[in-house]
């Protein structure tokens, strides 16, 4: 019988305060696409950074093609085939290099003297040949977060790996984008290249993969073939108990004043003639697939466009914010699409960013902070979100994805602020911390704060939103009234026109 790709045996790896991982056996096959799933801080990304080099002082054995490996650093495994397309982009790319550069990176290091007409060559054909166009000269940093992952995967594919771990590739990309993504694994697999996908996007497991892995609190605890298994059975492999359903129930307040109005709002670039209006205690849906404007509208909201016009008017009085700064002090809360980038530091405890947007908060006199009252509330918000950190002294990237956007989330509900801006708020996030997310804004909208929920996951902004303005190429197509359907948002997120 013929030897797994990757055999992985009872690893185990301990961190200060947490046990990461607890005896976990995984098995990649060649020619295979294997699904590494289960909740936020499950162990997913620290089991493939193991596989990947990342962390070295693990328990356990690694074997590949039937060999054991010594896996300490990623240049270790890099000369055993595996290749990592992480899901926070920028951290694996150099912004002021250009596109080219970056994905023959691995042949520039090794020449004394470098051909930039032949490595741009080379770098065009292999964008050629995935289908991506995108220039190779063009700077890394004026790409579009889809436009970065998709040459991450180009990069990571130049190396000619054996062994391809995907961790939330397709959650900055468009439909289309996804498709062409799904179409380089499959020819992939027919080269023989195993491939892990870590994804928490149902549909798309049971699309593209053959088998998988269910991971819960730092171990495995199923292994299927796609085929053989359900939806449902997997979610509850995941969380341990029954899915419950995903929105609460609420009641929108009724004949609420209007907070927020939006006036003919253009940013120069993508946003044209935007206008809307969000009321107190409701949960203003913005519809539209990637590249629609929903994060151009949130930046330019939040004063983070550098050119913009048209008119804000906030409580009935025009404001005019040109920093996030003055955003803030206006009552305004942005929660960003890239978290890591934008929405908190991870260097930092999960204490520090907790209160970082609320220090006058917790000021005394002569600017002393009052730090029994401020550890205090944010290990509230901690319990509350159920942000899993064994301290609130541990550094924010320590934790997982998910975990960190609950950070993002939470560090702004001690801000107290009136509108609440969230960017693609769910993204990288597990079924069941959706729905402690779900609950929480649900919870600002009862208590009168006006919510706007940005995103490309449509079945989200059908169960969430009480009203629904739906972009399409940086104008608004349509204001429709809940309920809404999945379908009817995705006719005119693509310019259907009724």
């Amino acid at each position: 019988m013929t030897a797994p790709l990757v055999r992985m045996k009872n690893i185990s790896i301990e961190f200060p305060g947490v046990k990461a991982l607890d005896q976990v056996n995984f098995t990649l096959k060649k020619g295979t696409v294997h699904a590494l799933i289960g909740a936020n801080g499950a162990g997913k990304s620290t089991l493939m950074k193991v596989l990947s080099g990342a962390h070295s002082h693990f328990d356990g054995t690694i074997h590949i093609n039937g060999q054991a490996a010594t896996i300490q650093t990623p240049k270790d495994a890099s000369s055993y085939g595996v290749q990592t397309v992480h899901q926070e982009v920028d951290t694996a790319l150099v912004p002021y290099l250009s596109v080219g550069e970056n994905m023959m990176m691995h042949e520039i290091e090794k020449k004394t003297f470098v051909s930039w007409k032949e490595l741009h060559r080379k770098a065009a054909q292999l964008l050629k040949e995935m289908d991506i166009d995108i220039s190779t000269k063009r700077l890394v940093s004026d790409l579009t977060l889809a436009e970065k992952q998709m040459v991450l995967i180009a990069k990571a594919v130049s190396i000619k790996c054996s062994i391809l771990i995907l961790d939330e590739p397709t959650a900055p990309l468009s439909h289309a984008e996804t498709s062409k993504l799904f179409s380089m694994i499959d020819r992939l697999k027919q080269n023989g290249t195993g491939i892990v996908f870590i994804s928490h996007r149902m549909p798309e497991i049971f699309t593209i993969c053959d088998e998988l892995t269910v991971m819960r609190n730092g171990t495995d605890v199923a292994a299927h073939l796609v085929k053989d298994t359900n939806p449902q059975q997997v979610i509850e492999e995941m969380l341990g108990a029954p899915l419950e359903e995903q929105f609460p129930s609420r009641r929108p307040l009724k004949d609420a004043p209007i907070v927020l109005e939006v006036k003919e709002l253009n940013d120069q670039h993508k946003l044209n003639n935007i206008h809307f209006y969000v009321k107190k205690g409701e949960i203003l849906g913005i519809a539209g697939l990637v590249g629609a404007g929903k994060t151009e509208l949130c930046k330019a909201l939040f004063g983070a466009s550098e050119k913009k016009t048209g008119t804000v008017q906030l409580h009935g009085q025009t404001i005019r914010i040109t920093s996030p700064h003055q955003a803030v002090r206006a009552g305004m809360a942005l929660v960003p699409e890239e978290r890591r980038k934008e929405g908190i530091l991870t260097e930092e405890s999960v204490g520090w960013n907790l209160t970082a947007a609320s220090l006058h908060s917790f000021s005394r006199i002569f600017s002393f902070l009052h730090r029994s009252k401020e550890k205090r509330e944010a290990g509230d918000i901690v319990k509350r979100l159920g942000v899993k950190t064994p301290s609130l002294e541990a550094k924010v990237k320590h934790l997982s994805g998910g975990n960190q956007q609950k950070v993002a989330i939470g560090k702004w509900l001690l801000a107290e602020a009136d509108v609440y801006l969230f960017d693609e708020p769910t993204k990288g996030v597990d079924v069941g911390a959706k729905k402690d997310i779900f609950t929480l804004i649900a919870e600002l909208a009862a208590r009168g704060k006006s919510v706007i929920y940005a995103s490309s996951e449509l079945s989200e902004i059908a169960g969430i939103a009480d009203r629904v303005y739906v972009l399409y190429d940086g104008s608004i197509a349509r204001e429709m009234t809940a309920p809404t359907t999945e379908e009817e948002l995705l006719y005119h997120s693509t310019g259907g026109q009724s």
